[in-house]
């Protein structure tokens, strides 16, 4: 219940807030990423994998979308899983799923044929957006996972 919540918060701040902040060399933070790295931390893969698949769907529908159905969903769903499992620490996966996302999301859509991969967005976008994710992180991870440390 908590991790959908923040969630679906996440997503309209990022919606309203971050995507329209115009900040230095174009990316922005992806906060619903996080949230559900911080809930899949909490709660383990299967219900991590679940929230972020349904997270994806948010994501799939929000305007404006310019990508199929689905797409992140499948990302996402990946991302909770392995959040869940824990990769050496909190630290370490948070790290490992903030670089996996974008470049899974981009293998997905290349896959796909979608026209917006190219050779120039992995390297100038996806490293700013892993970057701004990054500097994020501690603060997201932590409001979705301060519950766990108060018990």
């Amino acid at each position: 219940m908590i991790g959908g919540v923040s969630v679906v918060l996440a997503l309209l701040a990022q919606v309203m807030l971050v995507n329209r902040m115009p900040l230095p060399a174009g990316g922005a933070p992806d906060l619903v990423l996080l949230a559900v790295i911080g809930a899949a931390l909490v709660r383990g893969p299967a219900p991590g994998a679940v929230l972020g698949f349904f997270a994806g769907l948010l994501v799939d529908v929000m305007p404006p979308t310019a990508h199929l159905m689905g797409q992140y969903a499948f990302v996402l769903a990946l991302v909770g899983y392995v959040a869940g499992r824990g990769a050496g620490g909190p630290v370490t996966t948070v790290v490992l799923c903030v670089l996996m996302a974008p470049l899974l999301a981009a293998a997905v859509g290349g896959l796909i044929s979608d026209p917006r991969v190219t050779m120039s967005t992995l390297t100038e976008q996806v490293p700013v957006t892993i970057v701004y994710t990054l500097l994020v992180s501690p603060i997201v991870i932590w409001l979705t996972t301060r519950k766990r440390f108060a018990t």
